[in-house]
Formats: C-alpha cells, sequence, structure tokens
C-alpha cells in the first residue's frame, strides 16, 4: 500500500511539473537594453507585459481567468465590447495605484481610466505608450454601418528598451498599420466577421514587416492559413494558445 501511494505521488508530482513547464511555454520573452520583457496570453485578447518588476495587462475580460495572477501597476484597454472592457476584471487586477489608460469611449464605463486617444504618446514607467487607429473599413453589422468605428478605440505601440510591440486591438487591413514602421514584436488580430480572415492579416502584416508576429483574437480563424502565407518572407510566425479549455 505504501508503495502504491509513492508511486501516486511520484505521478502527480512529475504531472505537475509537465503542466508548468506546458504553461511556462507560453511564455515569451524578448530581450531589451532594459532586460527582459516577458509576455504571456491569457484568453482572446487579455494578455500579460511584464517588465522592470511591472506588470502590465491588456484587455483583460471575461472568461479569462485571473485567479493567482500578480496584480496590475497598468491596465491598457483598446475598445468598448465585452471581449476588451471587463469592469469586474479591472477592479480584481486593480491594487492601490493601478493606473488605467483608455480610448475616451471606455473611460465612460471603467472607472478611474485616463483617457488616451489615437495618436496620443503617454510615458510610464520607461514605458512609452502610443495609442494608434484601429477601425473597421467595410466589415459591420448592417448596411453603413461598421463593428468599430474610426477614432473609438486604440491599437498600442509600446516601446522599452528599444524594443517595439504593436498591439493591433480589433481592426482590418488599416493604412495606418501598413505606414507602421520598425515593429519588433506585433500582435494581430484576426476573426470574422469582426475584423478580417487570415489571407487578410497576411498582407497587413507584410505590409509593415514585424521581426516575429503573433495571431491573437482569432477564434476560430485557420491559423494554418496565416502561418503559410507569411512563409518565406522572414518574418517569424509564433502560434500560441489564446483559448485554454476550462479545468486545463
Amino acid at each position: 500500500m505504501k508503495i502504491l501511494r509513492l508511486a501516486v505521488l511520484v505521478f502527480a508530482a512529475l504531472f505537475v511539473v509537465s503542466a508548468q513547464v506546458q504553461g511556462a511555454a507560453e511564455v515569451q520573452t524578448f530581450k531589451t537594453s532594459k532586460g527582459d520583457v516577458k509576455i504571456t496570453p491569457i484568453y482572446h485578447a487579455a494578455l500579460l507585459i511584464q517588465a522592470g518588476g511591472k506588470n502590465i495587462y491588456v484587455d483583460p475580460a471575461k472568461p479569462a481567468v485571473v485567479t493567482g495572477m500578480p496584480p496590475a501597476d497598468l491596465i491598457l484597454i483598446t475598445d468598448i465590447h465585452a471581449d476588451h472592457m471587463d469592469q469586474n476584471l479591472v477592479t480584481t487586477l486593480s491594487k492601490p495605484g493601478t493606473q488605467i489608460m483608455a480610448p475616451p469611449a471606455v473611460v465612460k464605463t471603467i472607472t478611474a481610466a485616463m483617457p488616451i486617444s489615437n495618436g496620443e504618446t503617454k510615458e510610464w514607467e520607461g514605458w512609452k505608450i502610443e495609442a494608434v487607429p484601429m477601425y473597421n473599413i467595410k466589415r459591420g453589422p448592417a448596411e453603413g454601418k461598421l463593428y468599430h468605428d474610426k477614432g473609438r478605440g486604440n491599437g498600442y505601440v509600446l516601446t522599452y528598451g528599444g524594443k517595439r510591440f504593436y498591439l493591433s486591438g480589433d481592426t482590418e487591413a488599416i493604412p495606418e498599420m501598413a505606414a507602421l514602421k520598425n515593429i519588433d514584436v506585433a500582435f494581430v488580430c484576426m476573426n470574422l466577421p469582426y475584423t478580417m480572415p487570415p489571407e487578410e492579416a497576411v498582407e497587413a502584416v507584410k505590409s509593415f514587416h514585424p521581426k516575429v508576429v503573433i495571431p491573437y483574437h482569432y477564434g476560430q480563424s485557420d491559423l494554418s492559413v496565416f502561418k503559410k502565407g507569411l512563409e518565406g518572407t522572414g518574418i517569424e510566425v509564433r502560434i500560441l494558445d489564446w483559448y485554454p479549455k476550462a479545468g486545463a
């Protein structure tokens, strides 16, 4: 009986270590002149950025699970939709001194958020935070309407230690994306009908040619199409699991 119990304990320990390693594999680490930037996918468009002892969350929203995650020093929100803006999770992650930056349309709903609009730049704890456009050109719920109006939401370009990180937010292949310069790491959305299909995302990424691209907010999109479309471009494609199963 003791041998059986010991075997069970050893197996459980190995399982825990294996799970920890698998989870750690999703954390992306990027070297900068100020030290490492670690980025962890959470769910859909939600992610955690860690650098210099600070924790930055982007778009924490249900059904993202943040139990046991560190409190936020900064929260960035891109848009008013429920898969990006969630007062309950913002409150859960906040601590005294947490700063929240968001488009003016979001500030109307999220407590204590400070506005940052397309074209604005703010400095925070060694980070340069640029709000850039994200919007639909042709896709919407009805004739003459768009899912994301120009000027309402923000994508972000975050610069730290000489590295530039782009978060597209919900957007199609817009001219402002094509005009981006010197992007080291790009998080690019795709998800019909709200943003764009993988084929369009491929052309969008080619237009500004980041060093690394990580698709996110992709729902049921065929990521193999996206990855194949960028073969031979010199752009590194990293596919991460943004939709962990409940209990996994």
